[in-house]
């Protein structure tokens, strides 16, 4: 990981000025690396902090569109097994293109996926993987091209919102075999071949995680593949076993092989239509975005997409690595939410049991990472994208109301209560408070009081994951005590996180609620907030696990993991008050001493990028006397747990939180407080960022630099006025105009140092 390098001096008050000309505009696509995080991390603060699990950015090279049904990747992992992605850049078999459902960048599971892998010779249905070198491969955001020159074949996939088309040339005149297989690592997988209907169809049952881990999901992945033309040879296998029936399923190592015999240069092509719903779905899905077999128009069509998908933010430099690092983390952070339902509207109920739903309008997501998004992925498509943003709160309101209860991390369309926290309240209460509504305001905040206020009327509803965990010592002692094990939860113990985090949501729900004016609620809510003072150890200055008694764990180790601390150290979880980082300073003493904690944190090398609970911790400095230092330590985490190539993400990227993080810092501004709507301000990495907003406006940061390493702040413009402040709004952001950010060489050490400049804490 080098050091990102700025290759263009300027003089005194100089500035890029210039707009991208429309052919400047074009071609983002290339800069787009979505081999980025399939190799294992090497940043000190992941060597240091990390698992080997925590290392890889666990994403996946896919070819797909913005939030679509299916990702298409190539397999060097046939399993769906838990943390491990369907590929590994270490490995050299490829064993399929597979129709997958990976939560990128996550530690969890593949669900509903299945594979097609082209071999040619004879017929072999065991030891068929075709080793490769990552030269044979082309992989961009809307195609993966493959030459498997042990078959003298290539295998190529692109991509539309719900199908997948494949396309395969030969490079001899041979007998060509398609081996399909569902994935199912329950055994359950089922496939079937017509060549009268000239189709191959089949599914793969999903499963929960988490809570009711293993149970049915209630939901299958669907898919139906059509041929260019009529299969010569058709079968089922087992194994090696070959069958003359015409489907198989509920066994280990069954599929269907699909046999043509080409010529030399000859193509064959397939078209694979996908669906939550049913096989009926996944042909509507097909004929609807697929109708017919023109793979390079297809491939265009959704490169395309991306283009203009990407053009949205446009960035002058002269660092093309940085343009690489930036454009691929905005691929990256738009894998996930999902889009769940089929072109008709229908998708499976939420929680239910292969019961199918209809939409009125709109689309249906799921696979929300929910710890990791609400902090900066979504608070950046709250700026590019409002009525996505609101089709997703739209989404988990629909769930809320299926299910009973609001789901704390929805994926699998099921309960999961994966993590800690419940910030579904921040996502639909961030997006009621920026006036990104059609949703049904009352209804919602019913739904996120029902889980801030109410206890499971029966034990088995509490153990299938619905609820806040604990919530009972929550409100009873006013924090989790050590004592409550949390032992119905996946992330069992870790009773101080989970007190700060429902404090943050409290927050988050009394903000709602007072628009609402729901006086007596928030008057509830707002003290709730402060509950994070609870697990605050004076003569420490840190959290602390406390038992029921009130006496304090002991002994206390400040920089070990501890069970009582979700995936960190309670030094790290210190700083997660992101709703009231003045009050936490005045538990320590002031903002001088937050400053000191600060700075003994990343002193001591206990900064940790690749865990979302310290994203905002870079930016406290903006609290303190030293607005300075935010500028410097995000600068040295971008070029250090940043990179391009395969290696290039420091930790898991969660579905695109740490991607959107470095999209955010790259641009100068970070939502420290999503729900606030204050945007904490550091130096920009570019000379000039274009944000085009859906509403026909533009919001240009221009940077204005005195040298070569100008990286600090000595005055900031919003449309020519000066401002004092340390941060910016969305009302700022969303009315268009122009902030200009004056950088220097030295620190200045006065700019915005004082409270009046800064965000406040809880009001």
């Amino acid at each position: 990981m080098g050091f990102i390098k700025i290759l263009k001096s300027y003089v005194l008050g100089s500035c890029l000025l210039f707009v991208m000309s429309p052919a400047a505009s074009q071609g983002l696509v290339k800069y787009v690396q979505p081999m980025a995080g399939t190799a294992t991390a090497t940043t000190s603060s992941a060597l240091k902090h990390g698992s080997v699990l925590a290392r890889y950015a666990n994403t996946i090279p896919a070819a797909t569109v913005p939030f679509g049904m299916t990702q298409w990747t190539p397999q060097t992992q046939a399993s769906e097994n838990k943390c491990i992605p369907p590929y590994y850049y270490k490995d050299n078999v490829l064993n399929g293109i597979r129709g997958s459902h990976w939560l990128s960048g996550s530690c969890t599971q593949d669900y509903g996926s299945f594979s097609v892998m082209p071999i040619t010779g004879k017929l072999k249905t065991t030891g068929y993987g075709a080793t490769f070198k990552h030269s044979d491969e082309v992989s961009a955001p809307h195609i993966y091209k493959i030459n498997l020159t042990q078959y003298q074949v290539q295998a190529a996939v692109t991509a539309t919102e719900r199908c997948g088309m494949m396309q395969f040339t030969m490079g001899k005149a041979d007998s060509l075999y398609l081996l399909i297989k569902a994935n199912s690592d329950y055994h359950e997988g089922f496939i079937r071949v017509d060549v009268k209907a000239g189709e191959i169809s089949g599914y793969n049952p999903a499963h929960r995680i988490y809570q009711g881990w293993g149970k049915s999901a209630g939901f299958s992945g669907f898919f139906v593949i059509r041929f260019e033309r009529t299969p010569e040879k058709t079968g089922t296998f087992l194994n090696e076993k070959l069958f003359s029936v015409d489907s198989i399923k509920n066994d280990e190592g069954a599929g269907v092989y699909a046999g043509f015999k080409l010529n030399k240069g000859e193509k064959l092509t397939i078209r694979i239509g996908t669906s939550f719903t049913s096989l009926e779905g996944a042909r509507k899905n097909l004929q609807a975005e697929m109708p017919g077999y023109n793979f390079d128009q297809i491939a265009a069509n959704t490169k395309a997409k991306w283009e203009k998908t990407l053009s949205q933010i446009k960035i002058t430099t002269t660092n093309e690595q940085d343009k690489r690092i930036f454009y691929t983390a905005y691929y990256h952070a738009m894998q996930q939410p999902r889009l769940f339902n089929d072109v008709d509207g229908k998708y499976p109920r939420f929680a239910g049991n292969y019961q199918v739903e209809q939409l009125p309008n709109g689309n249906y997501y799921d696979d929300f990472s929910m710890w990791d998004i609400y902090r900066a992925q979504i608070p950046l498509f709250e700026i590019l994208n409002p009525p996505f943003i609101d089709n997703l709160s739209k989404s988990l309101i629909l769930k809320g109301k299926q299910g009973g209860w609001m789901p704390i991390f929805p994926c699998w369309n099921s309960y999961t209560s994966e993590m800690i926290g419940d910030h579904t309240t921040s996502v639909i209460s961030s997006a009621y408070l920026k006036g990104i509504t059609t949703f049904n305001a009352d209804e919602a905040y019913q739904i996120l009081r029902h889980n801030a206020f109410d206890i499971p009327a029966s034990r088995a509803e509490y153990v299938e994951g619905k609820g806040r965990r604990a919530l009972d010592s929550y409100l009873k002692y006013k924090y989790i005590p050590l004592e409550d094990s949390v032992p119905d939860a996946f992330h069992k113990m870790e009773q101080v996180s989970r007190t700060m985090e429902y404090a943050y949501d409290d927050y988050a729900l009394a903000r709602f609620a007072k628009a609402l004016k729901k006086a007596d609620d928030y008057t509830a809510l707002i003290k709730r907030a402060k509950y994070y003072t609870n697990v605050f150890d004076i003569s420490s200055g840190l959290v602390r696990g406390k038992h029921a008694d009130g006496n304090w764990v002991s002994p206390f180790n400040r920089d070990q993991k501890e069970t009582y601390i979700t995936e960190g150290t309670a030094r790290q979880y210190t700083f997660y008050v992101p709703h009231d980082i003045p009050g936490l300073a005045g538990l320590m003493g002031g903002a001088a001493k937050l400053e000191l904690a600060l700075d003994s944190l990343f002193n001591k090398g206990e900064y940790w990028h690749g865990n979302e609970p310290g994203h905002q911790i870079p930016f406290l400095y903006n609290y303190s006397r030293s607005p300075w230092k935010t500028q410097a330590a995000v600068r040295k985490i971008l070029a250090a747990e940043y990179s391009d190539g395969p290696g290039g993400l420091g930790g898991n990227d969660d579905a695109g939180q740490m991607s959107a993080w470095y999209m955010f810092a790259a641009m100068g501004f970070y939502p420290v407080n999503p729900v606030s709507g204050e945007y904490l301000l550091c130096s920009p990495i570019f000379d000039r960022v274009t944000i085009n907003l859906q509403s026909g406006k533009k919001f240009d940061v221009v940077c204005h630099k005195i040298g070569l390493r100008a990286k600090y702040i000595r005055m900031v413009k919003l449309n020519g006025r000066t401002m004092p402040n340390n941060y910016i709004t969305y009302r700022d952001i969303m009315n268009g105009g122009k902030l200009d950010i004056y950088l220097q060489g030295a620190p200045d050490k006065n700019w915005a140092n004082k409270p009046i400049y800064q965000p406040k804490g809880i009001k």
